[in-house]
Parts: structure tokens; C-alpha cells; sequence
């Protein structure tokens, strides 16, 4: 089994690169499941249910989300009734929607996790403990994958290392530049720091050059504006063997 992890997806440059890339991506790749980051997808904030269904429809299985959960408020109208789409399990509270999924694809049950750290992203809960939680209901899953949305590159590594041998993949997601580590770690589990962007080329992190140039040469507020044209699709492919060990995890550019 090949599963395609697709890195943040930023607007309406990020969905046309989906849309452009997925479909020859999944026939060259002999991709089996697609999952991707779409919590910039609707405006480079959030997502919207009409973002999403334009997503599943492109070939996307699953959507995770991260630090812009609930930047569209439109979320709220759906989240509890789309079982394809999961936010941050350690959010503090007890909000909508759920952290994970479990899934039956191609006779595999599969479990997909969406963490959150906590350096410089806000007051959110331990990954750890909401993991450790969690593991035993997922832990006889043929697969678990995780999507940890993460400032810190540290921060990233070390929970990957915490769960090595337990999960088969962490995909570190949020910072939207690709990295140059994927990896399979000791314990077999495979990694990496930040899948990247799918978006504009020209761009900072999907967004528009001048607006954000702007921002720091003033510090003054800036309304950032999604940038368009040329995109690319950045993510990374996993190959799973037939006893569900990890063969391979080759990160991704596509433009």
C-alpha cells in the first residue's frame, strides 16, 4: 500500500494545485489513500464544507486541520456530521468535531490521528498524554498515522521518537516549508519534520510576497491575500509492505 500525505494546502492556489497534480500523482505513485492538511484550504484560513467536498472530490480521502480550525466559522456547520474531516486532538475543552478516525480501506484498518503542539501555538493540551489516551483504542489498527501540527521542528521530532514503533507514520505539518528529513526511525516508524506547501510558487508560505514583506518591515497589521500563479503540490509517500511494516518515505514536490 503507497500513502500520500499532502503538506497544507493554502487556498484557492492550493486547491487548483490538487486538482492539477493528484489525479497523475495517484496513477504514477500507485497511491491507495490520500490524506492532507486543509486547514488553510477555504482563503488560506479554515476550510468551508463546499472546500471540502471540492477536496474529496479531487481524490483526497481524509482532511486534518491545525492551528486555523475554527478561523471559518462555516466549520461549525458540518464538522460533527464529516467523519472524512478531523481537528487537533489535544484542543483544550471539549469542543466539536473529533482528533481521530478509523477507517477500512483495502481490507486495512487504518487510524488517523491529528495532534497539535505547544510551542508558540497557544494553550493547547499535551500531545503526549492525549495520545497515550487514545493509543489503546487504536493500537490493534493495522496502520496509525499522525498528522502533528507543530511550529517547533524540536518539538516535532522528539514526540515521533516518543511514539517510534508504535504508529506507522508522524507527518509533521504548519510550518509550510518542505523538509529535507523523511526518514524511517529506529523503531520502524516513519517521519517527517514538515511535508510543505501546496500552493502558489511565488509565494511566503502561500501567501502573498508583498503583504508579507510588509508586515515585517512595519510590524504593523497586515491582511494577508493567498497569492496565486504557478503551484505545487508538496507532501510525502509512504510504502507500506504486506505486514504493515514501513518500507519507505520519499517527500514529494510536484510543479
Amino acid at each position: 500500500m503507497n500513502i500520500l500525505f499532502i503538506g497544507d494546502i493554502v487556498g484557492r492556489a492550493g486547491r487548483r494545485a490538487v486538482r492539477e497534480y493528484l489525479p497523475e500523482l495517484k496513477s504514477e505513485k500507485n497511491i491507495d489513500l490520500v490524506i492532507a492538511n486543509g486547514e488553510n484550504a477555504a482563503g488560506g484560513f479554515g476550510i468551508t464544507e463546499k472546500v471540502a467536498a471540492e477536496l474529496y472530490s479531487y481524490g483526497i480521502d481524509i482532511l486534518t486541520m491545525g492551528n486555523h480550525t475554527w478561523d471559518n466559522k462555516d466549520i461549525f456547520n458540518f464538522i460533527d456530521q464529516e467523519k472524512r474531516l478531523i481537528r487537533p486532538l489535544n484542543y483544550p475543552g471539549d469542543l466539536p468535531g473529533k482528533g481521530w478516525t478509523t477507517i477500512k480501506h483495502q481490507q486495512k484498518t487504518i487510524s488517523i490521528v491529528n495532534l497539535i503542539g505547544q510551542v508558540y501555538l497557544g494553550n493547547n493540551n499535551s500531545p503526549y498524554h492525549y495520545f497515550e489516551n487514545l493509543y489503546p483504542e487504536i493500537k490493534d489498527s493495522d496502520l496509525i498515522i499522525v498528522d502533528f501540527h507543530a511550529e517547533a521542528t524540536g518539538e516535532k521530532l522528539a514526540f515521533a521518537h516518543a511514539v517510534d514503533g508504535q504508529v506507522t507514520a508522524v507527518l509533521g505539518t504548519h510550518t509550510h516549508v518542505q523538509t529535507n528529513d523523511a526518514q524511517i526511525l529506529p523503531g520502524g516508524t516513519a517521519y517527517i519534520t514538515d511535508a510543505g506547501l501546496t500552493g502558489a510558487v511565488h509565494s511566503v508560505l502561500g501567501m502573498k510576497v508583498e503583504k508579507m514583506v510588509e508586515k515585517m518591515k512595519t510590524s504593523l497589521p497586515v491582511r494577508y491575500e493567498v497569492a496565486t500563479g504557478d503551484v505545487k503540490l508538496e507532501g510525502a509517500v509512504i510504502k507500506i509492505s504486506e505486514n504493515n511494516s514501513c518500507q519507505n518515505i520519499l517527500s514529494l514536490q510536484q510543479k
